[in-house]
């Protein structure tokens, strides 16, 4: 885990920002491996320059600013997305936020003004389909074309394939949407997960015998309703469980809840902020017609569960410290 990682924002005083850093440029959504690729080449470049690396990305995402009605299912919240970017040996992130003003600034300007002008960058890492400025005309092509008369380094990582298919956070979102957690696991290179408060729900599970921490999720998330095997962070604690993500077939239909039943574990978790990390699918979410029948097939859920959470000890997602 790193520590001493630096969030600069857009009222960060100049004289707090380290000049002559190198930056990896771009959304950053789920920290996947093809934006690994990218903080790995700006790891490298601040290493050769005696420099620091920080990570430049923006907030909210774009695609939130010009849909703004249009559902999005981000693999990571904003706080989320720092801790990864912590994890990976950067010395911080640079967070912009993507308003009117940000999306009208040309890609000539944002070069000039917030990279070289505020930021003061030596260098720069940017994926080979990262596109900025008014009408996205900023490209890969642009800053390299740029750099001789501006004095910076450019490296352009290209795309990461994994069985001959690009690495993307669109890929990794329909992976999910249809369960398939091994090939998001595989392509973001550790468990997807999220976090959030335990609420109180209807308390159905410690009348079955499995009594369930409740979150709520972000509405517009796209996982795969249906069963699945979870690893559960408490600050550095670590549990395994079984959890249910959908709208409770059996019982009342509703909102979807995610309900995690830690395994070998007493106490209150009502108010703890936890970190859900996904680590195998089990079934769809089905309706039962006897209590019984659901019991068994918790039961059986449970069993699969351990046997997954067996086989992947060390699952978990690689978390730094926001200073």
């Amino acid at each position: 885990m790193s520590t001493g990682f630096t969030v600069i924002r857009d009222n960060t005083p100049a004289s707090a920002i380290p000049k002559g850093a190198v930056v990896a440029m771009g959304n950053f959504d789920g920290v996947h491996l093809g934006h690994r690729a990218v903080i790995g080449a700006a790891l490298a470049m601040g290493r050769a320059h005696g420099v620091p690396a920080l990570a430049v990305t923006f907030e909210p995402h774009p695609r939130s600013f010009f849909s703004p009605n249009t559902p999005q299912f981000r693999l990571t919240d904003e706080t989320n997305k720092l801790r990864l970017l912590a994890a990976t040996g950067l010395a911080g992130a640079v967070v912009m936020t993507f308003d009117r003003a940000r999306a009208g600034t040309s890609a000539q300007d944002f070069i000039h003004h917030d990279l070289i002008g505020r930021l003061g960058i030596s260098g720069i890492a940017v994926g080979y389909d990262f596109h900025f400025g008014k009408g996205r005309v900023g490209s890969p092509s642009l800053l390299v074309s740029e750099a001789p008369r501006l004095g910076i380094e450019v490296d352009v990582q290209a795309h990461v394939d994994i069985e001959e298919r690009p690495v993307s956070s669109s890929a990794i979102r329909m992976a999910l949407a249809e369960g398939e957690i091994a090939d998001a696991t595989t392509m973001l290179g550790g468990p997807w997960f999220v976090t959030g408060k335990v609420v109180h729900g209807e308390k159905r599970g410690r009348d079955l015998g499995y009594p369930t921490a409740n979150i709520r999720l972000d509405k517009h998330c796209g996982l795969k309703h249906g069963i699945y095997a979870v690893r559960v962070g408490k600050g550095s604690q670590r549990f395994d469980g079984v959890a249910s993500f959908g709208r409770r077939p059996t019982f009342d239909n509703g909102a979807p809840l995610l309900e995690v039943f830690l395994f070998d574990f007493k106490g209150d978790l009502y108010d703890a902020v936890l970190d859900v990390a996904f680590i195998g699918f089990i079934r769809e979410e089905l309706k039962f017609d006897t209590i019984e029948a659901l019991i068994r097939q918790m039961d059986d859920d449970s069993a699969k569960a351990r046997a997954l959470l067996a086989a992947a000890p060390d699952a978990f997602p690689q978390l730094g410290a926001i200073g």
